[in-house]
């Protein structure tokens, strides 16, 4: 083999690693990155995590990047460790696809016919085709699919170049001697989990050898052992996904070596065993590259399949390893923001959507315990709202970085228009709990000053407290759950409360004109109404932003004016209901 050989061989599996990224990542996109979600929502289930992890590594063509995802899931608290093993077991499974898709690259035809057809001529239309429309298309979904052609092209040249590279060692004795040695269980299963480790991908491992078989020098009894120790090197690059994780994210880490380790081991085992009494024919069997990928498939489905019924113990075994109990921050992690999911923009936005739900349940119930404070003051319910306050900077601080963080990434309309949702509304949500803080302080004043307010004003402030309680309820429910139909019940009710607010404070400057109530009280009342009307005024924000980015567009202002102008039916009616339903007696004593 000359050193011009050797090049070739590594251009091949630099080609054939750049491929595979490419085509994964192509496949990802076209599918509009809602493959990790999926994952994250509906591996609920034993049979439904591994058949999602097995169907999204088949995707994105790496067990590593599946079982790293989950991994995170884990360590955000999104997942708990039983239910990623399922997981991690259908990626060992599903990352065998690919050895099937570079089978593709051995096809050839004989006729002048059957060569049009071949795979060389296949892959050069593919090539031509992708660049095409990589290059030419303005839609981005069929810029992907170009990504995808592209990728299929650059493996299959790849795999074209090792396969070119290798074939004079077919002829060379001390590499038959290698391959013989390789025949050693222990040796080969070393040996193949050495290579993958250092190559990082336990396809790119698989691809090599099936290279190296059309040299005619592999056997069933070299190739074996050499794809049972690949099936444990892939675990490599998932242990460096514990650096900086919790203590369960280091647990799920160890998942991958530890059933690979088990399966190998199990697997070997029973079938030395067997070979050991029966002396199976086919151990000197010359093996091509399509027995290469059956073998391997059906290895790794024999491992999923044994250690599916021991996911309870694989869950011992990795909490034996990694002992100790969670501390007080891991118990309660409180903002989840995982970094690792800043490589996949779909679950970075998942869990923000689920962190900017924490944060605006938080201003809620801010809210509430401030009202609650205005009727019945207590020193513990001051501080408690004091606390949801800070909580909510904090939301509001490392959901700003992470959301920005994910901006230089390439996303989907939706999921752009999702990232601008979010950015536009958590400086409302943020502001919510800081008028809480003002309504808790103003309950404070009173508490400490013995400002109590006659029964007129007392009544519109629990009939306004109700109203805004509403309001805030409302557009938490609405963005948590996308409900626009209840966002759009938001701003009659918004309406509705500056009204209410204007009528209260008129009120209240006719019982100051006839001695019913002070000066000071005045001061006290207008600040609790005025954070009242400001606190409905983000909620209209909130909503507004939720059905105006729904519809492609953000044009606040345009969209308000053009609502309040109209007075649409709709519209109408829900005021209406809400001034019957929080009605205020005409009470200025």
């Amino acid at each position: 083999m000359t050193v011009s050989d050797v090049i070739s061989l590594l251009s091949g599996i630099a080609l054939f690693l750049f491929g595979m990224s490419l085509m994964g990542d192509g496949l990802k996109k076209v599918s509009g990155n809602r493959l990790e979600p999926i994952l994250y929502r509906l591996s609920n289930t034993l049979p439904r995590g591994v058949l999602l992890g097995t169907g999204v590594t088949a995707v994105i063509q790496s067990s590593c990047a599946t079982a790293v995802m989950t991994v995170g899931f884990v360590n955000s608290g999104m997942m708990k460790v039983r239910q990623a093993i399922s997981v991690i077991l259908g990626a060992i499974l599903g990352t065998s696809i690919t050895g099937w898709v570079i089978c593709l690259s051995y096809i050839e035809g004989a006729g002048s016919m059957a060569k049009l057809a071949s795979t060389a001529t296949l892959t050069g239309l593919v090539a031509v085709v992708g660049i095409g429309l990589r290059m030419f298309s303005k839609k981005q979904a069929t810029r992907h699919v170009g990504d995808i052609m592209m990728g299929f092209a650059v493996l299959m040249f790849g795999m074209s170049a090792m396969s070119q590279a290798v074939r004079p060692l077919g002829d060379a004795p001390w590499f038959t001697a290698i391959l013989t040695g390789m025949s050693h269980p222990l040796l080969g299963i070393l040996t193949g989990a050495l290579f993958t480790a250092l190559l990082q991908s336990a396809s790119a491992a698989v691809g090599i050898v099936q290279a190296l078989s059309l040299t005619g020098a592999i056997t069933f009894s070299a190739a074996w052992p050499l794809l049972m120790g690949i099936c444990i090197g892939a675990s490599a690059p998932v242990l460096f996904s514990a650096i900086g994780a919790n203590l369960d994210g280091r647990r799920t880490a160890l998942v991958y070596p530890v059933a690979t380790g088990i399966g190998v081991a199990f697997t070997a085992a029973v079938f030395y065993g067997l070979n050991a009494s029966l002396s199976f024919g086919f151990m000197d069997l010359v093996v091509n590259p399509f027995s290469i990928a059956f073998i391997n498939t059906v290895m790794r489905l024999v491992i999923t399949l044994v250690l599916l019924p021991l996911v309870a113990a694989l869950e011992k075994i990795v909490r034996a390893l990694v002992p100790g109990a969670a501390t007080e921050a891991e118990a309660d992690p409180g903002i989840r923001l995982e970094e690792r999911f800043i490589e996949y923009p779909a679950l970075a936005i998942e869990q923000s959507r689920i962190t900017i739900g924490e944060m605006a349940e938080t201003s809620e119930k801010a809210i509430t315990e401030a009202f609650n404070l205005v009727s019945d003051y207590s020193e513990k319910g001051f501080n408690a709202v004091k606390s949801m306050e800070n909580l909510v900077d904090k939301y509001e601080d490392s959901l700003g970085t992470y959301l920005v963080k994910l901006t230089g990434r390439e996303m989907t309309g939706k999921q752009k228009d999702e990232l601008s949702e979010f950015l536009h509304t958590l400086s409302d949500f943020e502001r919510i709990s800081d008028h809480a803080l003002n309504l808790a302080g103003s309950a404070q004043e009173m508490h400490e000053k013995g400002v109590a307010f006659s029964a007129g004003a007392a009544h519109e402030l629990d009939v306004l407290s109700a109203a805004v309680s509403q309001v805030v309820s409302m557009t938490v429910t609405a963005f948590r759950e996308r409900d626009l139909a209840l966002a759009g019940r938001v701003e009659p009710l918004e309406a509705f409360i500056d009204d209410l607010c204007d009528r209260m404070k008129l009120n209240h400057v006719t019982r100051l004109q006839k001695g019913v109530c002070t000066i000071h009280q005045g001061f006290v009342f207008n600040d609790i109404v005025t954070n009242c009307e400001r606190v409905s005024d983000h909620c209209s924000n909130i909503a507004v932003a939720m059905i105006e980015l729904n519809g492609d567009e953000f044009q606040t202002h345009e969209y308000l004016n053009t609502l309040r102008e109209t007075e649409t039916d709709r519209f109408k009616v829900a005021y209406e209901e809400y001034s019957k339903h929080f009605a205020i007696e005409n009470l200025t004593e």
